[in-house]
């Protein structure tokens, strides 16, 4: 019987084991667009307005994902030193390869635009998980803290997903 239980138990925990590899699921995000949570609000790019950019120079690879809606809101994901799928750390000790920004912009005034900046000291400021990533697409998950240069305010970007057309330079 206790075998028999044992056998049972060994069964139900490999059957419920996953497996969630270094770039994530790859979010929610809609075709050819970026999602993500600004403080509490929704962002969701337009994808008329969102683009991938994958360039290679000296042996290294960087890409940059960005996108924004109609509201003036914009998001670019940057990644030097690409490597395929994984985390990319937001991280400010060292690796400045790989930042977020997010902005806002007064419709009425475009000089007007306020900039939330990551990593913006030493410590990590969120990350970038790449899951999918073709020649023409990229797909991914991201999140990070954003700092204001001009009043020092933070915005938290949370649950921030990409799935979005590759352009190649």
């Amino acid at each position: 019987m206790k075998k028999l239980l044992f056998l049972c138990m060994s069964i139900a925990t490999l059957v419920s084991c996953s497996k969630d590899d270094d770039g994530g699921n790859g979010g929610s995000a809609a075709a050819g667009t970026i999602e993500a949570s600004v403080d509490g609000s929704s962002f969701a790019s337009m994808e008329i307005a969102t683009t991938a950019v994958e360039q290679d120079a000296n042996g290294a690879t960087m890409i940059r994902v960005q996108g924004s809606n109609s509201d003036g809101e914009g998001m670019v994901l940057t990644i030097m030193g690409f490597e395929g799928t994984g985390t990319y750390e937001i991280n400010g000790s060292g690796n400045l390869l790989t930042n977020a920004i997010y902005t806002e912009t007064d419709l009425s005034n475009p000089m007007d635009t306020q900039t939330w900046l990551a990593p913006y000291d030493e410590s990590v400021a969120g990350e970038i998980k790449v899951s999918e990533k073709t020649d023409t697409n990229i797909k991914g998950t991201f999140s990070f803290s954003g700092k204001n240069e001009e009043g020092g305010t933070v915005k938290e970007v949370t649950n921030g997903s990409f799935n979005v057309g590759i352009s190649e330079f």
